[in-house]
This record gives C-alpha cells, sequence and structure tokens, in this order.
C-alpha cells in the first residue's frame, strides 16, 4: 500500500532530492548545514523504512521497487550538485564516477537477475560502502562551511576514494554473480522481460 509508513518514508527520501539539489546549489554555509541535515534524515530513513516494513509485515512489490530508486536518486543527486559547486572535482571526480556507474551497472543487473527469478543479496562490503559513501558525503556537502580546525573537505574526499575502491570491489562482485546467471546454458537465449518476470 503506497501509504504505509515504509512507503511514505522511501517517498520522503525522492521528495527531498530536489529540496537537497536547492540548497546544495545555493552554497551558502546556512544552506551547507541545512542540506547536510537533510541528507542525513534522508539516510536514517534507508534504514528505517526497511526495519519498519518487516517488523510491521508490510513488505510490498511497490517497496522493493522504490526503495533502491529513492537511494540511487539520493546519492546521484548529491554527487552531481556537488560537482556543479566544485565540491567534488579534479582526481575526485573519478570515485564520484564509478560510483555512478556502478549505480547503474548493479540496476542492470538486479532488473535482469529478477527477470529470471534469481535473488542478489546486498553483502556485507556493500553495506559497509553504502555506510562510507553516505558519511563522505555527509562531509562533502557542509565542506568550507565546516568548523576550522577540522579539515571538513579532506575527510570528505578520502571517504570518497575509500567508498569508491570498495564500489569497485562489490560492483566486480556483483557482476560476477550475474554472469554465472547470464552464462548458463539452460537458460533460454530469447527471453524477455515480459516472459521472465510477468510484465514490468
Amino acid at each position: 500500500m503506497l501509504t504505509s509508513l515504509p512507503n511514505l518514508l522511501t517517498l520522503s527520501r525522492i521528495g527531498a532530492v530536489p529540496i537537497l539539489a536547492v540548497l546544495i546549489y545555493w552554497d551558502t554555509s546556512l544552506t551547507r548545514w541545512l542540506a547536510c541535515g537533510l541528507f542525513v534524515a534522508a539516510a536514517v530513513t534507508d534504514y528505517f523504512d526497511g526495519k519498519l516494513a518487516r517488523e510491521r509485515a508490510e513488505v510490498s512489490a511497490l517497496g522493493r521497487f522504490l526503495d533502491p530508486i529513492a537511494d540511487k536518486l539520493l546519492v546521484a543527486a548529491v554527487l552531481l550538485m556537488l560537482v556543479a559547486i566544485d565540491a567534488i572535482r579534479d582526481l575526485s571526480l573519478l570515485p564520484a564516477l564509478i560510483i555512478l556507474c556502478r549505480e547503474i551497472l548493479v540496476s542492470g543487473l538486479r532488473e535482469y537477475l529478477a527477470e529470471i527469478r534469481v535473488p542478489m543479496p546486498v553483502s556485507k562490503m556493500a553495506k559497509w560502502k553504502t555506510a562510507i559513501q553516505m558519511v563522505a558525503l555527509g562531509f562533502l556537502i557542509v565542506g568550507e562551511a565546516g568548523p576550522a580546525a577540522i579539515p571538513v573537505q579532506e575527510i570528505g574526499v578520502a571517504g570518497l576514494w575509500i567508498a569508491g575502491l570498495l564500489t569497485l570491489v562489490t560492483g566486480y562482485d556483483y557482476l560476477q554473480r550475474g554472469l554465472r546467471h547470464m552464462l548458463r546454458p539452460d537458460l533460454p537465449s530469447g527471453t524477455s522481460s515480459r516472459e521472465g518476470a510477468g510484465g514490468s
């Protein structure tokens, strides 16, 4: 049900994306801190929507569809806006690009594996990657607006590089798992998305 609490939390994460984009683009000390607070709140909903859905037995197909979309929209929007205001620049663009490409790769793999009814659970390393990535993005959102005694921008960049490296490892792991199923000789080569998953 769309109005269940877990789904509302997921939708709130999607709704936060345009507000975050405006706050980051405005690029003042106040808007950076406001954007960081909103980003942290949105990231927290990612934990609670799944937890509540399981506890309240409200896991739904809609929720499973919306949750990864909300995550990817949030991360992609923040990365792009940070690039726009030069908070991510030069070589730091590389881990940002790796993260974006990996999100597209994993989305494609999940869609394909769903067609042949093969689950692709999130690995522990991927969870660590996501946690480090979110912390790094929070630091980068604050950036130069942070306390002078703390190298906020540098911490964010370092975290982004660590997340980028973990992204490579987890992306390769997911790709290997996906290829094992793609190359299985017993799978019909002509299976379409509608034939394999009952429509999209």
